[in-house]
């Protein structure tokens, strides 16, 4: 897989360049075509992709008209005219796709003058490529004004424009800018995310999740409150919308979230935690073997939700659990349950592994239950 940079390429300067060629004479500006593509050839091939777009962002900064609205002119006649974008790329119709990201990028940064204009033009853009990141530099400057105009969009014929709403001003959106005062208190999301719950589209739908699961970061009861409340009544697709939104605290073992989705405190008794493999080598077939004896002490069925914690040793030695899925199941009063697994232990780019004394534990319901220890071989 080619790194994201390749994306903003020679190929793309050349392409935005052809239409700047094209568009500034037609409004009557001139177009310098070398003191334009000079500048940013001869650093781009040494720059990483956000670094990239910046560098194309302040040159076009720099050469199109200061008056706005000439500016936005010539950028909305450069935009790709296909009516499915879907798969389409910049070519000599226009630009779309990854070539919108310094476009997007100039608008973001260089248009808060004109407040009103520039979130049109970044509600126009983001049809071709989410102008996700760039909407927030408006939340920043003013965030009630940038909310009220957003507020607007969330009837809007277009699901990426909807989307926008939402994953525009998520508080911790990854790569973006952080948002601190929705850190802070996200409560003037929560009319906008809660119009936008039951979208027709999945698209948007999975960025309401996600702006939940921000907020659950910072506001774990909030959320949990919200889940309860949107799952009265709810439908599949708003049933998988908040069960995504809350998947950080489910596998937390947020007891409120667990009790929103009908998952009470476990009434049973752990007879046994049994490993199988007592020692684990690290290698391409290495795999941590445990079985679980449950048995239910309560008086009526219980749905339960089985993780297992593994507690790896780190670099100084200490032991830092991680939650891996297990299984649901319903118990009925006095009924005893096996949970078997194998968990491979090979190496992965993600994470390190020290050897040592590391641990097993489970969690149902939210509740840790069991210990139990093996050895790590690397």
């Amino acid at each position: 897989m080619e790194p994201f940079k390749n994306n903003i390429s020679l190929e793309l300067v050349d392409l935005i360049a052809d239409q700047l060629d094209r568009h500034m004479p037609a409004v009557g500006y001139g177009f310098d075509r070398a003191d334009f593509t000079g500048p940013v050839l001869a650093v781009l091939d040494g720059l990483e992709l956000k670094q990239r777009s910046s560098l194309i962002a302040d040159h076009l900064h720099r050469v199109l008209p200061g008056d706005l609205g000439d500016r936005y002119h010539i950028l909305g006649s450069m935009l790709h005219p296909a009516e499915d974008l879907t798969d389409q790329q910049s070519d000599d119709q226009g630009i779309t796709g990854w070539g919108m990201l310094p476009l997007c990028d100039l608008v973001g940064r260089y248009g808060l003058a004109d407040f009103e204009r520039s979130l049109d033009m970044l509600k126009t853009m983001t049809r071709h490529f989410s102008s996700e990141f760039d909407v927030r530099h408006y939340l920043i400057a003013d965030q009630d004004r940038a909310l009220a105009i957003m507020g607007e969009w969330l009837d809007d014929p277009d699901h990426h424009v909807r989307r926008l709403v939402s994953e525009g001003a998520r508080p911790r959106l990854p790569w973006g800018l952080r948002l601190q005062s929705l850190v802070t208190d996200p409560a003037p999301m929560l009319p906008l995310l809660t119009a936008l719950r039951d979208d027709e589209s999945e698209y948007v739908r999975r960025s309401v999740a996600n702006h939940l699961n921000d907020i659950a970061k910072d506001h774990p009861d909030l959320v949990a409150d919200l889940a309860r409340d949107w799952l009265r009544g709810a439908d599949k697709n708003r049933t998988r919308l908040v069960k995504h939104a809350c998947r950080t605290m489910i596998k937390q073992g947020h007891p409120g979230v667990l009790a929103a989705f009908g998952l009470n405190p476990p009434e049973l008794n752990l007879s046994t935690l049994d490993i199988a493999t007592p020692v684990v080598t690290l290698g391409p077939d290495g795999a941590l073997e445990f079985t679980a004896t449950l048995t239910s002490t309560g008086t009526a069925d219980q749905a339960l939700v089985i993780d297992y914690l593994v507690h790896f040793v780190k670099a100084n030695g200490t032991r830092a659990p991680k939650v891996f899925k297990g299984s649901k199941l319903t118990l009925r009063p006095g009924e005893v349950a096996t949970f078997t697994r194998r968990h491979p232990v090979r190496p992965i780019t993600t994470r390190k592994y020290y050897g040592g004394l590391q641990a097993l534990s489970l969690r149902i319901n939210g509740a840790d239950v069991g210990w139990a220890e093996f050895e790590l071989v690397v």
